[in-house]
């Protein structure tokens, strides 16, 4: 099965790498997975979740094909069962994916075909083994017939990691973007201010470099497309449908904006979240261009890959710089990010706005349509709450007495942040000092000089939003919505 698993994966190579069943399988898995296995998956593995899916869905097909060999083996051929009723498993993940045709049950088809052909031989040579050995200790024919399985499944997992590495090497993608120049703003950002940043060690940086930008998405395999192919549709409850290409979208002004993306699933204190600077066009205009019609209150983007996010349509209608992305700190997008186009929404969370590889906008009504995660038990308005977090020091860290620098971020996106308080033990709430915000979509550094002493300390911060709104001290979950409580940690003085 191992090795059925191995020849699929290159032939998917060859054919379409969505195809492939491995990924079509750990697909459907992140699909139909309850939102507390979600939310666990990502709160032990971070960003390392797709990672852990795919090795996950390799390891249960090795075990199975293990099942297999014991069970032809014992009851020929109940084996070859079980590998055609897996590798159908594979076949229906492949062809249920989002832009899937005929091709793409190609590899599945090879994984059941290879795996079948393969048991049935390696059956016949441990037969054949019993019929030679005569007197040979009783289960040697067993036991060859493992060895031999374990070589299959051995060179099954090296095609199939292969695969996938000859899969990275020619995206498309890469090539496209290496020859893609960025097109001038036509609206440039205003210079970050000299008071933005905080020279404070271990504190995030005002700007999230891209390769260390949180990625939380459901796609195992990065779409890759063509940009000469790219289109945009805006369809649904609008006067006219509009349709625009990558040329036309380059063509238009685009404009330059400091964003800070969060993640739903981002736990109190937790690292999904960054901020960057974006050029785009401003997705108001594109929807005045098709007239939302009357009643309308939803815009369903849809990703290549399938994905659906629910944004509510004044958040796209307003004056915030809601754009469709090209660039993303002066690169055009990493693939991983959404190349060639994304949404960049400020003030909500991205399971409701930040599709990557967006390609339809369709205006509806919240009461008529629901997108991916809305069907998985998410509330389908996102918006991003107040939060605060402490970067330096780390929690469980040891310091020396006297002044330590405790420092962190604290974010209200559209709305802005105008106060942090830093809270030692039982004591007092003190005012931290707040750099210079670059803008209400951003998060804001803050800096609190603490004079330690010697023991141990609890450090807590809490921020207060423009509206003068205080941060939710209570404790909440992710689900449906977005965490509640306030960040603390331990710090031993010593």
């Amino acid at each position: 099965m191992s090795a059925g698993l191995g020849a699929a994966e290159v032939l998917a190579v060859i054919l379409a790498p969505t195809s492939s069943p491995l990924f079509s399988a750990g697909s459907l898995v992140i699909d139909v997975a309850p939102p507390w296995l979600k939310e666990r998956v990502i709160g032990l593995f971070g960003t390392g979740d797709k990672a852990v899916i795919i090795v996950s869905v390799a390891l249960l097909v090795a075990i199975l094909a293990a099942l297999a060999g014991l069970v032809e083996h014992a009851k020929p051929p109940w084996g070859r069962v079980i590998v055609a009723i897996v590798g159908g498993a594979g076949l229906l993940a492949a062809i249920t994916r989002a832009g899937s045709s005929m091709v793409s049950a190609f590899p599945s088809l090879a994984a059941i075909g290879v795996g079948i052909w393969l048991l049935a031989v390696l059956t016949r040579r441990s037969e054949a083994v019993d019929s030679t050995v005569g007197a040979a200790p009783r289960g040697t024919a067993r036991r060859t017939f493992l060895v031999n399985a374990g070589l299959a499944a051995g060179l099954g997992v090296l095609a199939t990691i292969g695969g996938r590495v000859v899969a990275s090497s020619i995206q498309a993608v890469e090539a496209a973007r290496r020859m893609f120049t960025l097109p001038s703003a036509a609206v440039t950002v205003a210079p970050i201010p000299a008071g933005a940043t905080l020279d404070v060690p271990g504190i995030s940086p005002l700007v999230t470099s891209n390769s260390d930008f949180y990625r939380i998405d459901t796609a195992l395999i990065v779409p890759s497309v063509d940009p000469a192919q790219w289109a945009l549709r805006v369809t649904g409850l609008v006067e006219r449908e509009v349709t625009i290409n990558f040329d036309d979208l380059l063509a238009l002004p685009l404009e330059e904006s400091y964003t800070t993306l969060a993640c739903v699933s981002n736990y109190v204190g937790g690292g999904l979240i960054g901020n960057a600077l974006w050029l785009g066009y401003p997705i108001r205009h594109l929807l005045e261009r098709a007239g939302p019609k009357s009643g309308a209150d939803m815009v369903l983007s849809r990703s290549v890959d399938g994905f659906t996010a629910s944004t509510p349509l004044s958040a796209l209608t307003d004056d915030r710089n809601a754009i469709l992305a090209v660039a993303m700190n002066g690169s055009p997008l990493p693939a991983e990010h959404g190349f060639p186009v994304r949404m960049v929404v400020p003030g909500l969370y991205g399971y409701v706005s930040a599709t990557k590889w967006v390609t339809e906008l369709k205006v509806t009504k919240f009461s008529a349509e629901t997108s991916y995660w809305t069907n998985r038990g998410w509330s389908p308005r996102g918006p991003v709450k107040l939060s605060s977090r402490i970067d330096t020091p780390r929690d469980s860290r040891q310091v020396s007495p006297g002044t330590v620098m405790v420092a962190g971020v604290a974010w209200s996106q559209h709305v802005g942040v105008s106060r942090v308080e830093v809270q030692v033990d039982d004591d007092a709430w003190s005012d931290a000092t707040l750099a210079d915000a670059i803008s209400a979509d951003t998060w804001r550094q803050w800096s609190f000089a603490w004079n330690a002493t010697a023991g141990q300390h609890r450090l807590t911060v809490r921020a207060t939003d423009a509206n003068g709104v205080p941060q939710i001290e209570v404790y909440a979950d992710v689900v449906p919505d977005g965490a509640t409580g306030l960040h603390s940690i331990t710090v031993n003085v010593s």
